[in-house]
């Protein structure tokens, strides 16, 4: 069997498969064909990967001779007729790429999408939002304190006293609460909201200030994820987020509901009420955002502030979001690849059926028969 490990498009610098993954499918009889430079920017050249037995390919080669194709995001229409009966594994957000789930179901291709596998503990090692999600977190922390002109830390001088900045994180989920972290280690005050109580105590483990707005719905319908409110609490909560905005230097933002667009949480009246210079970083920028004004991969200056829409913070730091994804595919691998290094399928496990988005020339999710774009 053949696995191609593509080369991702311009704006990404990560890479689906690091040469440490590669040598353990090697050693189960896997052939490994990897485009060429498709790790350079991952800081894995070609040489790493034929030094572990893979071998090197110009692109369109692997796409006619892979059985499963590794990519992180979609592949171009164009590539898709040469492709015959493949595997496609990758994050493909299918909720929203839904018309595309439908081609690749018309072009006969099986696609497990790892961003639908479902949130539970045996999937945790295979888990590539969280992987990716704790990258971000860290990344928006180290990101807002280059661009703040001011100190993270309270610092004492000969010419006086500096008080640490504040710093408001909405929504712990993985991102957010690797952002309290890392927040603290660089000396902010945090004070975080999300909608679930039971974050709290981890969010305070942190050394995060947990602030809870009362009459929440009950989080455990979301399945790990953060559910629609009702219009009485997001009133509440908009409130609460303004007033502890206004003395805020810094806020990340990181609410996503699956299938959705992310939830606007903070209007342009609460920019406006802060600080001059202050920095705003909305993870969710890419399904819409979390503020009034973000543009995803664009930096928007809103009366002296800066809104940073930026979803793809883990490509700034491509060998460990690398190799964190990679291993969380290769957990996935092994559970279709068979010992013997053949493809074998069952999808009778959970997992498999979860994520499996396209089968047989058919959309396997049900959701994806419901939504705007279906065929």
């Amino acid at each position: 069997m053949i696995i191609g490990v593509l080369k991702e498009p311009a704006f990404e610098n990560r890479v689906s498969m690091l040469p440490d993954s590669v040598t353990a499918l090697i050693k189960k009889g896997v052939e490994l064909r990897v485009e060429r430079d498709a790790g350079l920017n991952a800081a894995a050249p070609n040489d790493s990967y034929t030094a572990v037995g893979a071998t090197i390919h110009p692109r369109q080669e692997i796409l006619r001779a892979a059985n499963i194709l590794l990519s992180i995001h979609p592949l171009p229409d164009e590539e898709i007729p040469f492709l015959h009966d493949t595997v496609l594994v990758g994050v493909y957000q299918p909720l929203f790429n839904t018309a595309l789930m439908h081609t690749w179901a018309e072009a006969n291709l099986t696609t497990f999408s790892l961003d639908m596998l479902p949130r539970t503990t045996r999937a945790q090692a295979m888990d590539v939002l969280s992987s990716q999600a704790n990258i971000a977190g860290y990344k928006a922390a180290v990101l807002a304190a280059n661009l703040l002109p001011r100190y993270f830390p309270m610092l004492m001088t000969a010419a006086g006293s500096i008080p640490p900045a504040r710093v408001l994180i909405l929504g712990a989920g993985v991102a957010g609460l690797q952002a309290i972290a890392t927040s603290r280690r660089l000396g902010a005050v945090v004070e975080v909201f999300d909608t679930r109580p039971a974050v709290r105590e981890e969010v305070m483990s942190l050394g995060g200030k947990f602030i809870e707005v009362e009459g929440a719905a009950n989080a455990a319908n979301g399945k790990g994820y953060a559910v629609e409110q009702s219009a009485a609490f997001l009133e509440k909560q908009r409130q609460k987020i303004a007033d502890t905005m206004a003395k805020a230097d810094v806020v990340i933002t990181t609410a996503q509901i699956p299938g959705k667009k992310a939830p606007v949480l903070v209007s342009t009246d609460m920019i406006s009420g802060m600080k001059p210079g202050s920095i705003i970083i909305d993870l969710a920028a890419s399904t819409g955002g979390n503020t009034a004004v973000t543009e995803n991969n664009k930096t928007i200056d809103y009366q002296g502030i800066k809104i940073i829409g930026q979803s793809n913070l883990p490509s700034e730091m491509p060998f460990d979001a690398s190799r964190l994804y990679g291993k969380n595919v290769l957990n996935f691998l092994s559970l279709i690849i068979g010992k013997d290094g053949t493809l074998s399928v069952d999808f009778a496990d959970d997992l498999i059926r979860g994520c499996c988005i396209t089968n047989g020339g058919l959309v396997k999710q049900e959701r994806l028969n419901t939504l705007p774009g279906q065929k």
